[in-house]
């Protein structure tokens, strides 16, 4: 596993079978479920956790060590790694931010962001190469994140440096140890800074839970819940947007489609979901029994992680699935995650997604790529799916000279 072409990747492990055994860095091995009937089927089955606590030995035991490169990803305590009954908990304590009708509230403030990021954008000279990916699809997402959760400029800078390098898996043990202790002392100083002063958002109303009945929420499950919502809530959204842009650039006769009102932003939103799944392979997940599948046997205890991008391709769902089709009438995907650990932010992804797309597009109608389409460098990892960088120019350049 490198991520370094992930489609590939898919397509490899999906020939071998609805789970291959994969290697994760440091020499632990997973299965990897990679057909779309096999992994909505997992993500119900009850004897499948992501607590690595309650349910994988390695852990438990040491023998995965502290600094074992994906590390952070295990030993947080929070929404996404919790188990049961505390999964319930934290869920109903965390989904009363995301209801549709706070999502619904939240909607002026993605315009007015968007407006200040595109009006930014609208000031560089024509013709001048931008970094999409930086100046437009990672403020957008990280800037309403940290309004929700209330952390200011400072303290998102902080975080979103650690959260680079945790999603980074060619990360070495040292650099995993640093992130583990970079994102709980960056979330000790943001909880003890809200406590000092708290607001209308996310984070005052679990520091409020937790300190009015520490029953409902630990000091651990709060700060790594705080962190599960800001990474949750940029990373994937910055990776869609990026993805969902590059498509449309290269794709010119579905682009016009689109901005031509033919058909709907929320086709692109889905179409790219499905071909294009922001999350890649979120570790990790466990076998908490013995599970029979297609004559394989997973053992209790083993890891295992959805091959996101590559069960949104699947052949044995979508026909000619590699292929980014807009007005394809069946998007099926899992893309947001299926059953109990649905996502949460899903309503306000697509919201921003939606909002950003259409702005972008109508505001820049000859947005084009600035390199071609095969030199983009996807990120280093085979967690996330996006690029490096997204060099774009803004405006078609003027030509100059006259006839030779």
């Amino acid at each position: 596993m490198t991520g370094k072409d992930i489609h590939a990747e898919a397509h490899m492990l999906r020939a071998k079978g609805s789970a291959t055994p994969v290697e994760l860095p440091g020499g632990v091995t997973a299965w990897m479920v990679n057909d779309y009937a096999t992994a909505r089927k997992m993500l119900t089955d009850p004897r499948i956790t992501k607590s690595a606590r309650a349910h994988w030995p390695a852990f438990q035991s040491g023998e995965v060590p502290p600094d074992w490169e994906l590390i952070s990803w295990v030993a947080m305590d929070n929404i996404s790694t919790s188990w049961g009954k505390d999964h319930l908990r934290l869920r109903r304590l965390v989904g009363k931010a995301f209801t549709p009708r706070r999502v619904q509230a939240i909607k002026p403030r993605i315009v007015e962001l968007t407006d200040q990021l595109i009006d930014a954008l609208a000031a560089t000279e024509p013709g001048e190469v931008v970094d999409l990916r930086e100046s437009f699809a990672y403020p957008l997402p990280a800037r309403l994140v940290a309004d929700l959760i209330g952390m200011d400029e400072t303290a998102l800078a902080k975080t979103a440096v650690v959260i680079e390098l945790m999603v980074d898996t060619t990360a070495t043990p040292e650099q995993a140890a640093a992130v583990l202790a970079g994102w709980r002392g960056a979330m000790a100083e943001f909880i003890e800074s809200k406590r000092r002063n708290p607001g209308e958002d996310i984070a005052s109303d679990l520091i409020a839970a937790r300190d009015e009945d520490g029953s409902r929420l630990s000091e651990p499950e709060l700060a790594d819940t705080i962190f599960a919502i800001l990474g949750a809530g940029t990373e994937t959204t910055i990776n869609f947007l990026d993805k969902a842009t590059t498509a449309l650039l290269t794709h010119p006769e579905q682009r016009e489609m689109v901005t031509s009102g033919r058909v709907s932003w929320k086709e692109v939103l889905e179409e790219t979901l499905r071909a294009e799944a922001p999350l890649a392979s979120l570790p990790l997940r466990f076998a908490a029994d013995d599970i029979e599948l297609d004559g394989i046997t997973i053992r209790k205890g083993e890891p295992i992680l959805i091959n996101y991008t590559g069960v949104g391709r699947d052949p044995a769902l979508h026909h000619d699935p590699d292929a980014f089709d807009v007005t394809r009438a069946d998007k099926e995907h899992i893309s947001f995650g299926y059953g109990p650990h649905y996502c949460l932010g899903a309503g306000i992804a697509r919201l921003i997604g939606e909002i950003g797309l259409s702005t972008l597009f109508e505001r820049f109608p000859d947005l084009s790529l600035a390199v071609p389409a095969e030199e983009l460098q996807p990120l280093p990892t085979f967690i996330m799916n996006g690029h490096r960088s997204l060099p774009v120019r803004l405006t078609v350049p003027a030509l100059t000279g006259g006839p030779a």
